[in-house]
């Protein structure tokens, strides 16, 4: 017997804690139910259908056929029986269904049974109650049911988080395993892979960790968040979160170049001439720049006025070294900018990150060069020395890596050529 106050109780709880409506584990339950009448009454092709009263916990089954006439169903074929192999004799450009009898039911039968009835229209039928239903039922409708539920959840979870894909998302560091961390959000759990990760970042299991959701997967596992801390957009949500100029769309972030935990620059444009963009993002004594600062783990932010004008922008982009002269080359889209001997290092800056984070933004190659040298430091070159340094440090934490295997696996030998030594 159901106990009908538990039931009720429990469909409230599914309804709070994994925010699935009432009606889809209701539809569940009489989908599985008439699945598992069919099972075991019913006859082949027949659709079966089950009324659930939650109130009483009485359980209604009925047949539906489909109104046809020989326009939609043909007639000239006999029914196969079940395991019987299909045949058709039928011509190619028929498309019509073959008529089965506990499928279909024709327009003038159900117009005696109802008038107004109209092809493709459905007719239900009561079927009758099986005492032992209840007993031979139950297993097969508990597992429909929990599959049910199941897909029910996982449609409420990607409703909920299909919608924030492309925000920021806040959650609870749960694991760290492999080098991904996952974070828990109650009802879905979120990666945020090693390579979306700002370098040297540490978190620990239970810290609050904050994410850009670039990607919602409904995988075999369940609900897959895909997190981003180095994502450029990430920065730019931050930034919208701390300005309401940016929140409104007074202030826009036109280009983002970003170094993940070591430098950004982004280029700002006001669409009011009266709000200074570089001044709403920095903030009143540089409030609102420091704390997106200190969310990236203290990445350093340049902040410029984004222009129309290559040569304008170019020379903005180089800040905090200032230009004396740049020269554009339209056709091979580069620019050649000079500097003052004093500001060549800075304008390159450590590594020729400043350089590099330049032309990322601007998206124009730019070339270096100071006013006392002939020198010229392209901006290409620099990529290259930070890809090839790059692969030399991951080499490098290789070997040490392997070093230290090596030198715990002699460790472990002698320690066992100590322990066979005192045995003997």
């Amino acid at each position: 017997m159901l106990d009908i106050k538990t039931f009720k109780s429990a469909l409230e709880q599914l309804e709070t804690e994994r925010k699935i409506p009432k009606e889809k584990i209701l539809d569940a339950i009489e989908q599985a139910m008439a699945a598992a009448y069919k099972k075991d009454y019913g006859k082949r092709g027949q659709i079966v259908r089950a009324k659930f009263d939650p109130d009483t916990g009485e359980v209604q089954f009925f047949q539906v056929k489909i109104v046809v006439d020989e326009t939609i169903a043909r007639m000239d074929e006999p029914e196969k029986e079940e395991g019987e192999e299909e045949y058709s004799i039928k011509d190619e450009n028929d498309e019509r269904v073959r008529w089965n009898a506990e499928h279909h039911i024709l327009l003038e039968d159900a117009r005696r049974i109802k008038n107004d009835a109209q092809l493709n229209d459905e007719m239900i039928f009561p079927l009758e109650q099986k005492d032992d239903y209840g007993r031979i039922a139950a297993q097969t409708a508990k597992q429909v049911i929990i599959q049910r539920i199941r897909e029910a959840e996982r449609s409420s979870i990607m409703d909920e988080y299909g919608g924030k894909e492309g925000e920021i998302v806040s959650g609870i560091v749960q694991k760290i395993e492999r080098g991904n961390i996952y974070v828990d959000f109650n009802r879905a759990v979120g990666i945020i892979p090693s390579e979306e990760q700002i370098p040297r970042e540490y978190f620990e299991r239970g810290q609050r960790i904050k994410a850009y959701l670039y990607s919602v997967e409904d995988t075999p596992r369940g609900i897959s968040l895909r997190l981003s801390r180095t994502h450029p957009k990430f920065l730019e949500k931050l930034f919208s979160m701390e300005a309401p100029e940016i929140e409104s769309g007074v202030v826009e972030i036109k280009a983002i170049a970003r170094e993940a935990g070591s430098r950004s620059k982004i280029a700002v444009y006001s669409n009011d001439e009266h709000i200074d963009p570089v001044g709403s993002c920095v903030g009143q004594k540089g409030t609102r720049v420091n704390t997106v600062s200190q969310e990236l783990s203290g990445e350093k932010i340049d902040i410029i006025p984004w222009s129309e004008d290559p040569k304008t922008f170019i020379g903005n982009s180089l800040s905090p070294a200032k230009a004396l002269s740049i020269e554009i080359n339209e056709e091979e889209h580069k620019a050649l900018v000079e500097v003052s001997e004093g500001e060549l290092s800075l304008a390159i800056g450590k590594g020729g990150q400043n350089v590099r984070l330049a032309a990322k933004l601007t998206g124009w190659r730019i070339d270096i060069k100071g006013d006392g040298s002939g020198e010229v430091i392209s901006s290409e070159e620099d990529e290259k020395e930070v890809e090839a340094e790059e692969r030399n440090e991951e080499s490098s934490e290789e070997k040490e890596a392997e070093g230290e295997k090596e030198e715990k696996e002699l460790l472990a030998a002698e320690e066992d050529k100590e322990e066979n030594k005192e045995e003997a």
